[in-house]
């Protein structure tokens, strides 16, 4: 089991954004140096708490500044984008990374993004647009026969191509036939997890779900892959965990309580979480639980992973061996104040957990 990284990224409403860029940027810089495997980076236009838009871009600027880690969009959200250039921005950054990139796909979740792009999502046809753009995007990479292509969103044409003078669609991933795609499942039995292993495409589980749930979505990778008559392979999976660790579990749950990750969720995603999915059903392991009892002390017990070395080694043994086991865990990114005890934190999982943890896998 190996160690990454998936970042929204998340900052207060309102910060400013020059700063948020640079700190992200140094965030993925400073795990590259750790030996962190890979970065997610997410995208959304209307979220001020996740304020990135471009993820595409940071990628571009952190290619250079890093040597090791493999940089992923944490995704890109398809409904949201012109299939033809997306095709062409995501080509040339696969070719700027020298295929150190993962490309995140999804249909977004974010009411305000829904909302400009005249998304109803009530209806899924979120769903319907991202496996439209997607099919549109790889024949254009395999190839992009000349013609008209449509649907109800949008529409572009594939000149014919003129060897005389190179015109014609031409742009092409550089690694092949294009970057390794991962998709995020969310819900019990996910389908969209099922489409990646029917497609052998890497299966990503979020931050916020259960270990019940886990359990779920690896057996939707596998009825996937039955269909396709693949062998599904859990080195492929990435499991996504709220993590922080301290020299002791006191310590830890502290700064957990009152600091950053108990900031973001009170303030951000108890509030934000409601207004997508109606409740915070998600984050319970009782259905019946009340939504006033889904606290960051209730968090810190179910959900989140926190305390020591020894103690935060268990607890990830634990999650693993329950949802019978995965191949990469991906920490949760946040705006970690002081900086230092998150750097100390990421120093202590890398050099002092996961050396506890060398058997899994």
């Amino acid at each position: 089991m190996e160690i990454g990284f998936f970042t929204m990224p998340l900052h207060p409403a309102g910060s400013d954004l020059t700063e948020t860029l640079d700190a992200d940027l140094d965030q993925v810089v400073t795990l590259d140096g750790l030996g962190y495997r890979e970065a997610w980076i997410g995208e959304h236009f209307t979220a001020g708490w996740e304020n990135l838009a471009a993820p595409d871009l940071l990628i571009a600027k952190a290619i250079p500044l890093t040597k090791n880690i493999i940089l992923g969009t944490g995704v890109s959200c398809l409904p949201d984008h012109d299939p033809f250039v997306l095709a062409h921005r995501i080509a040339v950054l696969d070719h700027l990374a020298r295929g150190r990139f993962y490309w995140g796909v999804g249909a977004g979740s974010f009411i305000g993004d829904f909302e400009v792009f005249g998304i109803d999502p009530k209806t899924g046809e979120q769903r319907d647009l991202t496996n439209e753009s997607l099919e549109f995007i790889l024949n254009l990479w395999n190839d992009p026969k000349p013609g008209l292509y449509e649907n109800r969103r949008w529409r572009f044409r594939v000149p014919d191509p003129v060897a005389e003078v190179g015109l014609g669609v031409h742009t092409k991933p550089y690694q092949k036939p294009h970057p390794p795609i991962g998709v995020a499942g969310i819900t019990a039995g996910s389908g969209t997890l099922r489409i990646a292993g029917a497609n052998g495409w890497i299966p990503m589980s979020i931050n916020f779900i259960t270990k019940d749930v886990l359990r779920t979505h690896w057996k939707s990778v596998e009825d996937g892959a039955l269909e396709t008559g693949r062998t599904p392979d859990r080195r492929m999976w990435r499991v996504a965990r709220d993590i922080y660790v301290a020299e002791t579990t006191e310590e830890a749950r502290r700064d957990v309580r009152e600091g950053t990750l108990a900031r973001d969720f009170t303030e951000y995603f108890f509030k934000m979480v409601p207004r997508i999915r109606g409740n915070l059903d998600i984050f319970k392991m009782d259905k019946t639980m009340a939504d006033s009892d889904v606290t960051p002390d209730y968090l810190l017990d179910n959900l989140w992973i926190a305390g020591s070395p020894d103690d935060v080694a268990r607890q990830i043994r634990e999650l693993y061996e329950y949802v019978g086991g995965f191949g990469v865990l991906l920490v949760m990114g946040h705006e970690w104040k002081p900086r230092d005890k998150w750097e100390r934190s990421m120093r202590l999982l890398a050099g002092e957990v996961m050396p506890m943890l060398a058997d899994l896998g």
